[in-house]
C-alpha cells in the first residue's frame, strides 16, 4: 500500500517556499498531492485552475507528485485518495499556533489522518504570496522568490 500524502493551500501564487515543502515532503512519501483549496475569506489573483496549471508545470518533474483542488474539508479529500498524512509547511513560531488549531480540528473529524509539520528552509522563512504579489505588483525583483514559470505569470498579470 502506497504512503500517500496531501499538501494543501492556496498557492496564490506558489513560491520557492512551497516548492521546498513539496520537494521534501516528495522525498518522504511515495505520492504527493498537492491540493490547491478555495478559500472563500481570500481575494486570490490566479484561478484555481491557472494555480493547478502553474503547481502542474513547476513539479512537472517530480514524478510521485499530483496536483488537484478541493473545495470541501481537507480530512474527506484526504480520506478519498487515501491519504494517511497531511503535510504543513512552517515559516516560524508565529505560523504554529494556527496550524496547531488545525491540526488538533482535523484530528477530531478524523483521528486516522497524521500531520507532519516540515520546517521551511532558512532562506524562505519570510516569504509569503503575499509578499511577492506586492513586490510583483510595483514590478520588484522576484527571481529569487518564484519559480520562473510563476516571475512569467506574474509579470502577465501585472502588466
Amino acid at each position: 500500500m502506497a504512503n500517500i500524502a496531501v499538501c494543501p493551500g492556496s498557492f496564490d501564487p506558489v513560491t520557492l517556499g512551497h516548492m521546498d515543502i513539496i520537494r521534501r515532503g516528495a522525498n518522504v512519501f511515495d505520492e504527493v498531492y498537492i491540493v490547491v483549496l478555495n478559500n472563500s475569506s481570500k481575494n486570490p489573483l490566479f484561478s484555481v485552475e491557472e494555480r493547478m496549471n502553474l503547481l502542474k508545470e513547476v513539479t512537472k518533474d517530480m514524478h510521485n507528485v499530483k496536483v488537484d483542488s478541493f473545495g470541501g474539508l481537507l480530512v474527506d479529500y484526504a480520506e478519498s485518495v487515501n491519504a494517511k498524512a497531511i503535510i504543513r509547511g512552517l515559516r516560524a513560531v508565529s505560523d504554529f499556533e494556527y496550524e496547531m488549531q488545525i491540526t488538533s480540528m482535523n484530528r477530531v473529524l478524523n483521528e486516522k489522518i497524521e500531520t507532519f509539520f516540515i520546517m521551511t528552509n532558512n532562506q524562505y522563512s519570510f516569504l509569503s504570496s503575499s509578499i511577492v504579489k506586492e513586490v510583483a505588483k510595483y514590478h520588484g525583483n522576484i527571481s529569487e522568490l518564484v519559480p520562473k514559470e510563476v516571475e512569467l505569470a506574474l509579470l502577465r498579470k501585472f502588466t
